[in-house]
């Protein structure tokens, strides 16, 4: 759901149909999101605990740092916008923190009983693709809500707003045990 929330808000800051962001973007969250589950199993015997104890300040961290960034860009002039969901660099951040938590999820695995990598390629390819066609959707939702949103408020700044608040939903989700 954080890959589909982040893409809402990148579908409305793009405004326009760039299949190429489209497809990186949503490539780079299905495959952060399958990979982070299989490096949280293959770490399960040295990290466990080390990673569960502050990956989400890790995830809160870079969704308010770009989330900031998109805030005090809503208020500068548009050539001098730093956040672009276009930009490869920007889309990589995004995917990182929006999977970081996944981490977790291999620990999860390794502890229900998934010995091998083999038992683990149907969970992390079905993980993959939902969050790839999430990610496309929501995508698709910004683009076609956007511009209504465009003509009422400033987008950046409730894209910033609204990464904020996923980083917040991570950080207090881990924090008190709900995950």
């Amino acid at each position: 759901m954080d890959c589909f929330a982040v893409s809402i808000v990148s579908g409305v800051l793009v405004r326009r149909w760039l299949w190429s962001t489209i497809i990186s973007m949503a490539v780079l969250f299905g495959l952060f999101q399958a990979v982070m589950p299989m490096i949280g199993w293959g770490g399960m015997k040295y990290f466990s605990s080390y990673i569960r104890s502050f990956d989400h300040w890790i995830a809160f961290g870079l969704l308010a740092f770009v989330g900031v960034r998109m805030i005090k860009d809503s208020f500068a002039p548009e050539e001098e916008h730093s956040f672009n969901p276009r930009h490869f660099k920007t889309q990589v951040m995004l995917a990182v923190a929006t999977s970081i938590d996944a981490l977790a999820i291999g620990i999860t695995f390794a502890c229900i009983g998934y010995s091998s990598l083999s038992s683990m390629v149907m969970p992390l390819v079905v993980i993959g693709l939902v969050s790839t066609l999430m990610a496309i959707t929501g995508y698709s939702l910004g683009m076609i809500f956007g511009k209504s949103i465009e003509r009422r408020l400033r987008p950046e700044l409730l894209g910033g707003i609204l990464l904020i608040l996923i980083g917040l939903k991570i950080l207090i989700t881990h924090l008190m045990g709900l995950e």
